[in-house]
């Protein structure tokens, strides 16, 4: 049978001629990330070179699995070289900080909401659990953000002294610890509730209060303050 080429295929099932027509939203994921590779590969055209890259056996399926790809692996798919895995690493990249940035429009920090949004792109694609320390002034106006952590809470060194090194240093009035679970799942293990309880404890010593322990999940989260666990 021989091959038909883009070129070969009626104008609506071209994803050029059909996103002119009717806008990108019409667009199939393997027709949008077609466009982005603009060519296909030897016997595939760019819609069904596409389809290859989202089967590709990945942690997650389709366009999100796509953050977890390396170059390398990228390039492991046929009829993908170097140009190509850029391309897509590119796009992938482009698409994290579109939605880091409408989620900073506006944003204050002053709810677990506005806090998870902002930081949602950033740690739900993340195969580790990372803890993360958001320290504050009076005015509530972000002083520092810092990596305490990367590991699972129960096997990392998480220690409310490295913790409140970091709040001292930049002179912060309170904080708040962000950390993500790969899983998905937001819900906090034993761990995650007795290292907030530690945190807890020791911010009303040093009166460097933790105001909230926000876990990020898969387009989900879970406070520690707005569940009542912080008070």
């Amino acid at each position: 049978m021989n091959h038909i080429t883009m070129k070969q295929l009626p104008d609506d099932e071209r994803p050029y001629e059909k996103c002119l027509k009717c806008g990108a939203g019409v667009l199939s994921d393997a027709e949008l990330l077609a466009v982005i590779l603009r060519t296909g590969a030897k016997g595939m055209t760019s819609v069904e070179l596409a389809r290859e890259i989202l089967s590709f056996p990945k942690p997650q399926p389709g366009l999100s699995g796509l953050y977890h790809l390396s170059a390398s692996a990228l390039c492991d798919i046929k009829g993908v070289g170097k140009v190509k895995a850029v391309q897509i690493q590119c796009i992938t990249e482009l698409s994290r900080r579109i939605a880091k940035s409408v989620a900073s429009e506006g944003n204050t920090f002053t709810s677990a909401q506005a806090i998870a949004d902002y930081y949602m792109e950033d740690f739900r694609h993340l195969q580790q659990e990372r803890v993360f320390l958001l320290s504050f002034d009076t005015k509530g106006e972000l002083l520092s953000e810092k990596t305490i952590s990367v590991g699972t809470v129960n096997q990392s060194c998480v220690s409310p002294r490295e913790i409140f090194l970091e709040a001292l240093s930049c002179r912060a009035v309170y904080v708040i610890l962000l950390h993500n679970h790969p899983s998905g799942n937001p819900q906090p293990s034993p761990e995650d509730r007795l290292l907030t309880m530690r945190v807890h404890e020791s911010g009303k010593l040093l009166e460097i209060p933790l105001m909230d322990h926000i876990i990020l999940g898969d387009r989900r989260y879970f406070s520690f303050r707005e569940e009542g666990f912080i008070k």
